[in-house]
This record gives structure tokens, sequence and C-alpha cells, in this order.
């Protein structure tokens, strides 16, 4: 599943895709928008959440802390089943994830983007943790036809234009929580493994 992402989307590019929503936006956390290669599990990354009637884009931890001694942090929920309509929902905001083959490390490392936007999103959880710092997962669902020939899941990515709907469950979110429609998605391998 995914644990690992890049965020190269500009504060530019951000504040297009929020201007399109026409949604009030709280001033942006500077360093949330800080562009990264890979953010992996532990790492702080940009996710917007709702404040009030509008949004507001705050760094997060990715990954919720373990629940149990022993245990891995939480970063991929499945959102198969289940309903989010009391949940603290978030977008995730990145310009592309990762998905990785093979058995020999290291994997071949494969690239997915939206074709026609330079940010995206990925619909998830936050959480406020013990400690005060904040958190999020990302939700999973079925492999759409740009992601199954590689991977058994994927993320629930959102186009900008409904991000709104997620935030505010304005649409149902099972037509949200699904895969995008065949070609939707850039595939490219940007590492061959050792396979």
């Amino acid at each position: 599943m995914c644990n690992d992402y890049e965020q190269h989307v500009s504060h530019a590019e951000y504040r297009k895709a929020i201007e399109a929503l026409e949604l009030t936006s709280a001033s942006a956390d500077e360093a949330a928008l800080l562009p990264a290669d890979d953010i992996r599990i532990g790492d702080s990354g940009p996710v917007l959440r709702a404040k009030g009637n509008g949004v507001e884009l705050v760094a997060m931890r990715f990954g919720f802390p373990p629940p149990r001694p022993k245990a891995g942090p939480i970063f991929n929920f499945k959102s198969d089943g289940r309903n989010f309509a009391e949940s603290r929902r978030c977008v995730i905001v990145l310009s592309g994830f990762f998905e990785f083959t093979g058995s020999k490390y290291p994997k071949t490392k494969h690239r997915f983007a939206l074709k026609d936007s330079p940010v995206m999103g990925i619909a998830g959880l936050w959480s406020k943790d013990e400690d005060g710092s904040l958190s999020f997962t990302m939700l999973t669902t079925a492999p759409g036809p740009d992601i199954a020939p590689i991977h058994d899941r994927q993320v629930c990515v959102l186009q900008p234009e409904d991000w709104t709907a997620w935030l505010f469950l304005t649409r149902p979110q099972e037509d949200l929580l699904q895969p995008l429609p065949e070609g939707t998605l850039v595939v490219e391998v940007v590492r061959e493994g050792k396979d």
C-alpha cells in the first residue's frame, strides 16, 4: 500500500485549486507545502481540513500512532463498508504517490499522478494525538484500472474539484471513495528494481 508520496505542489497551484472550489481558506501553514521527493510514514506532509465553513492547510505526521504495543503506525485505512460521516475527514495534498513491485531491494518504484492536474488529493482521516500533535492516515479502496496491474489495493484519489465534497460530505462518500476511470492517472517507472 501507499507508504511513500511526493509533494511538489507550489503555493500558486494550491491557491488556484482552492480558489476554483470557492472556499474560504485560512492562511496556509508555509511549512506544509515544502517540496519533498519522498514523504514516508512518520514524516510531515500537507493536509487540508475543514475549519468552520472554510478550510485550512496544516502540516501533519503521516501515520496514526500504533494502537497497541509492538504494532506499527496506521498509515492506510480501508474505506470499504465504513461510514465516515462523524469522522475527522481530510485531504492529503500531493503531486504524486508511489507503489513498489518486486521481491528484492531495491524494488521497482512506480509513480502515479493525475493526468490533467499538477495537484491531487487523497481522502484521509486526521487525529489529534495524546501528545497534542496532529497525524493522518490515507483511505484505501479496491484498485482501479490504472493501478490494478501493479497493486491489489489503492489509496482513494480525489481530483481537486472533489475536495470540498469529501471534507463536507456534500455528495455520498461511496461516489468519492472509489477508483478513478481508466486513463485518469499517469503511471511511470521511476526506478527499476533488482528482479
